[in-house]
């Protein structure tokens, strides 16, 4: 099941609980909390902004020369960070949003991609796209082979079965329960990093699950095959709040106890295209168009008083 299939569930189920006629504008609309989130290919109303030709010429001779900004992100994403509309095709989202920022004060047309969330650093790896805008975190292992520009905060949010009865304190109350996390994740490392300081306190081992898609996890949450699930606060709160069917009991940095986390876009390091980006992000926190961006989805908890290049991330895992 594609994302914009169950968000097309959603949003037809909301049509027959208010006695709706059906109609084109509604059956791309659904709303979460305060936000009513367009999930139409068209995307009307997407924030677009002036090529700055300062900035513009701070961008490497031979992307200005081609006339595009490749960006790639993860295929299996969920909104409102970065899915399918409902088409089915076309991709959408607040990171499509910020790419489009970037893209257009660096006045280049963005392409979008999608791929698997390993395959997306290969092709970064391989100049085969320039950049990965994906809810990417700043971790110190990415740091030495990755130059990131920064422009969101990194927060993760535990979400569980509406009729859970799981009380988080801390990592102590994940002992013994069955917590899924998508794999090669920040979130991974977290909850693998709290399950070894678990086992060494004597604590029972937290079965952690790996499945394919967001939705899968979803799945599993409703039927009670998984306790929790632990992945990017926006999904979290998408989630629950438009299906009904969870809750959020508990949200913290994704770069753990002592550091907030932040999700940036990632280059590859010292290809001369950074402080371009960097400087791309900035102009958009300055004349207001960021916080559309954040406004249209909903993300004004996470919004960054600065973009920043390379902060400090996520820490290494300590040598075996």
């Amino acid at each position: 099941m594609k994302l914009s299939t169950l968000i097309g569930i959603v949003a037809a189920a909301a049509l027959l609980t208010t006695g709706c006629t059906a109609d084109p504008e509604a059956a791309n609309t659904v709303e979460a909390g305060n936000v009513t989130f367009d999930l139409s290919p068209e995307q009307k109303d997407r924030v677009h902004v002036a090529k700055v030709d300062a900035i513009a010429a701070q961008v490497p001779q031979a992307i200005r020369d081609r006339g595009t900004l490749v960006v790639t992100g993860a295929a299996g994403a969920a909104p409102p960070l970065r899915f399918y509309a409902t088409d089915d095709k076309t991709v959408v989202g607040s990171e499509i949003d910020f790419a489009t920022l970037v893209a257009d004060v660096l006045g280049l047309k963005l392409v979008t991609q999608v791929a698997d969330w390993s395959q997306n650093f290969v092709r970064v790896d391989s100049g085969e796209v320039d950049v990965f805008i994906s809810n990417v975190t700043v971790t110190e292992e990415r740091k030495e082979k990755y130059d990131f520009a920064t422009y969101r905060e990194d927060n993760v949010a535990l979400e569980v079965p509406k009729d859970s009865s799981l009380v988080y304190t801390d990592r102590k109350s994940l002992a013994g329960k069955r917590i899924g996390v998508g794999a090669g994740t920040n979130q991974e490392q977290l909850l693998v990093k709290w399950n070894e300081q678990n086992v060494a306190d004597g604590l029972a081992p937290i079965d952690i699950a790996y499945y394919q898609q967001t939705t899968d996890y979803y799945l599993a949450l409703g039927s009670h095959r998984i306790d929790g699930y632990i992945g990017p606060n926006p999904t979290g709160v998408y989630h629950s709040t438009t299906t009904g069917e969870t809750k959020i009991i508990a949200t913290f940095s994704g770069a753990g106890d002592g550091l907030q986390g932040e999700i940036a876009v990632l280059t590859k390091k010292d290809n001369g295209l950074i402080a371009a980006v960097h400087a791309a992000l900035a102009h958009a926190i300055a004349d207001g168009s960021y916080q559309k961006v954040l406004d249209r989805w909903g993300l004004d908890t996470e919004k960054v008083a600065e973009s920043r290049i390379n902060p400090p991330g996520l820490p290494k895992k300590p040598a075996a």
